[in-house]
């Protein structure tokens, strides 16, 4: 088998291999060492790393809780750990730290030339959002945000900054920026609002003819310009291989208008660790360069955070007033189905809704983009990063036991969103974030508490993981239509 090339993963151990458990492992001890000494000992001696890595990702947060300080310093030392241990591995061979090759050490090769669409519809200066057949509008589209509020799916601060967005509808001009997609062609990403409302889009994604054919139709049939990287006659570049060549390709557009960096690209498996590697030194070096860039985010649902002490208080309220069946699916599991989700008056709780079959790498790749959104804020920098809703994306659906559990999640008081609702909001908060920017709270976490739109599994009665087997049972039947 050929070696891969690009940014790729350190050779660990006398055999040889490229191991992404090694890489994850260290990672995060390295992120926990100074703040918790015994949660960095217990990760990097952790011989199950695929089955347990949930009880170390969860310590990063716990960990971090101790202190402001605490929780940058466990962003900032994850961050400067993957820049040592990831490799740039080079054409001829040679392999650097990533930490060194960007932009310095790593060619870029040929230069990428630019392709670009611009559409001829008048821009919309309205915020709708598209929801179960309908476009909700003005008071319409408000009382649906509340409606959200009551049930626990989204946080009340996420509906006032889309209803600021909605009583702001000049703040959809995005004429004044320049919004970088990185994986421009993701169900979850910012493209196509950006394009209806007018916006200049530099889009970047795999030279894949389907991607390129699908958003060129987007671009021409909405009033926003898309920027397509070229080289030859092919659009498109890989980050794993391209990210000095998309660097200053980017920074040729020029100074005129601000840069908002957004990191939307996914991949399967360990690829995504390298993908968001990628991005995140391309993101550093953007920051070094033009230090007014913006960075935007999506978070997603299926990790762990803090939460404020009124998602503690209404889950509570939703275990105590539990139906009879809940009672008794946990009497009979012995405790294992259906616990609590969180202990009483908890401030803040941990909400843990890490999914093991997601795998360590997803849960590194999202942590990753997490610790550099705090140490960017610490550095006094714009962030948006926001929790994304439990959404019905192609690359969840390939998962049976995720596709069954989406499936039957609304029996236990969680919404599912389909892609068009889920990323409309994520691109109204952006706008809301990058128009109405807040300086850093207090603590790291209430930053990424902020505006959350978690589809109610932060303020659901029981703890997530407790109810999964149950909502896959239950939904297997629907997911299989």
């Amino acid at each position: 088998m050929a070696e891969p090339s690009g940014v790729v993963f350190p050779v660990s151990g006398e055999d040889g291999r490229r191991s992404s458990s090694a890489l994850g492992r260290a990672v995060v001890a390295d992120a926990l060492r100074a703040a918790d000494p015994v949660g960095a000992r217990a990760a990097e001696h952790e011989t199950s790393w695929r089955t347990n890595y949930l009880l170390h990702f969860r310590r990063l947060v716990e960990a971090g809780l101790q202190s402001p300080d605490a929780a940058r310093r466990i962003a900032t030392d994850g961050l400067g750990s993957l820049f040592e241990r990831l490799r740039v591995r080079l054409p001829d061979g040679k392999e650097l730290a990533l930490a060194e090759a960007f932009p310095e050490g790593w060619p870029a090769g040929e230069p990428l030339a630019t392709a670009t669409v611009t559409g001829e519809a008048p821009p919309e200066r309205e915020l709708s959002l598209p929801y179960r057949g309908q476009r909700l509008r003005g008071e319409a589209l408000l009382r649906q945000l509340d409606a959200w509020v009551e049930a626990g799916v989204i946080e009340p601060s996420c509906a006032e900054a889309v209803g600021r967005v909605v009583d702001n509808p000049a703040w959809l001009d995005l004429s004044d920026l320049r919004v970088v997609v990185l994986g421009a062609g993701a169900e979850m990403g910012p493209v196509h609002s950006l394009l209806r409302w007018g916006g200049e889009v530099v889009a970047v994604d795999l030279p894949r003819p389907a991607i390129w054919s699908r958003l060129r139709e987007l671009a021409s049939r909405y009033a926003g310009r898309l920027h397509v990287p070229v080289r030859g006659d092919q659009p498109g570049a890989d980050l794993l291989h391209d990210a000095p060549a998309v660097a200053d390709w980017l920074l040729g557009f020029g100074p005129d208008r601000r840069l908002v960096l957004g990191n939307y690209a996914y991949a399967d498996g360990a690829t995504h660790v390298r993908v968001v590697a990628a991005c995140d030194a391309l993101s550093r070096h953007l920051l070094g360069q033009r230090p007014d860039t913006a960075l935007s985010f999506l978070a997603t649902p299926t990790d762990v955070y803090a939460v404020p002490a009124a998602a503690v208080e209404h889950a509570n309220r939703a275990f105590r007033g539990r139906s009879l069946l809940g009672r008794s699916a946990r009497w009979l599991s012995a405790g294992r189905l259906l616990r609590r989700n969180y202990p009483p008056g908890a401030d803040p709780g941990i909400i843990d809704c890490l999914v093991r079959q997601q795998g360590p790498n997803y849960a590194l790749a999202k942590r990753i983009q997490r610790w550099r959104a705090t140490a960017t804020r610490a550095a006094g920098g714009t962030v948006s990063l926001t929790v994304a809703p439990m959404t019905r994306t192609r690359s969840v659906l390939r998962n049976r036991v995720l596709a069954a559990a989406y499936a039957g999640a609304h029996l236990f008081g969680v919404e599912v969103f389909d892609p068009p609702t889920s990323n409309t909001l994520m691109a109204a908060l952006l706008v809301h974030d990058l128009r109405n920017p807040a300086p850093p709270r207090e603590h790291p976490w209430r930053d990424e508490a902020a505006n959350a739109a978690h589809g109610g599994v932060w303020r659901v009665a029981y703890a997530p993981r407790s109810a999964l087997g149950l909502a896959a049972a239950l939904g297997f039947g629907g997911a299989r239509h």
